[in-house]
């Protein structure tokens, strides 16, 4: 029923995650993104709003992807019901796809890159969310996708990383999305030196990528940059 990417750059810090589904209102429900610490995104037949909580502290005193997700799903009965996607400071991402979600599931990892979704149209939607990031956003980005090298990340691109999220969801509905139709979407930007950037599109029945790219134009004008420009980082 959902779409998800996460990325993080241990190198700064910087953490992003950007979701789509045909539903409502997704960016209210699945992905979580902390800066400097990791992020989540928790889908699937049923979304559990509880395991980013244990999920963010279990990140934050360093537990590694794998284990602060195998701490969720212990506790929860219903963990067949759960497709949830974690990524730790360092890049690394760790997977739970619980038995009862509908297919078709699937997942694409790199190191700083991984996306997820059930419901599928097709298993390629999550190669062509990460694919296109990955060649937007590093200078190595065939040898990261060809055999898992470390990202080398272009010098400036977090200041497009917003867009370059945008681009990658493109792609990724153009191999077809939700199988029911994406209607809505979200994306967040997390880093130490800018405030951070939280779009929502709760509900779109016609244009979502544009509706999308638009409200990022918005926040790019002068008036709302210099705002955002304004605020405390740390």
């Amino acid at each position: 029923m959902t779409l998800s990417l996460l990325h993080v750059n241990p190198d700064t810090g910087t953490v992003a995650a950007l979701t789509a589904t045909g539903g409502v209102a997704v960016g209210g429900y699945v992905h979580h993104a902390w800066r400097g610490i990791g992020a989540c995104a928790t889908q699937g037949r049923v979304t559990h709003p509880w395991y980013p909580k244990g999920i963010r502290q279990a990140l934050a005193d360093d537990v590694r992807a794998q284990q602060a997700l195998d701490n969720q799903v212990v506790q929860d009965p219903q963990a067949t019901l759960r497709q949830c996607l974690v990524m730790d400071r360092y890049g690394t991402s760790a997977l739970h796809n619980g038995a009862d979600n509908g297919a078709v599931v699937a997942s694409c990892h790199y190191p700083g890159v991984a996306a997820a979704g059930n419901l599928l149209a097709d298993r390629r939607v999550v190669n062509a969310l990460c694919d296109t990031l990955l060649s937007s956003s590093c200078r190595n980005a065939g040898a990261v996708i060809a055999a898992g090298a470390m990202p080398v990340y272009r010098a400036d691109y977090e200041r497009c990383l917003p867009e370059s999220l945008v681009d990658a969801l493109e792609a990724a509905l153009g191999c077809g999305g939700d199988v029911r139709g994406t209607r809505s979407a979200a994306l967040r930007v997390e880093s130490f030196h800018q405030a951070p950037i939280d779009l929502r599109i709760d509900w779109c029945e016609g244009d979502l990528v544009g509706e999308l790219r638009g409200l990022i134009r918005r926040v790019r004008e002068s008036t709302f940059a210099d705002f955002l420009a304004a605020m405390p980082r740390r």
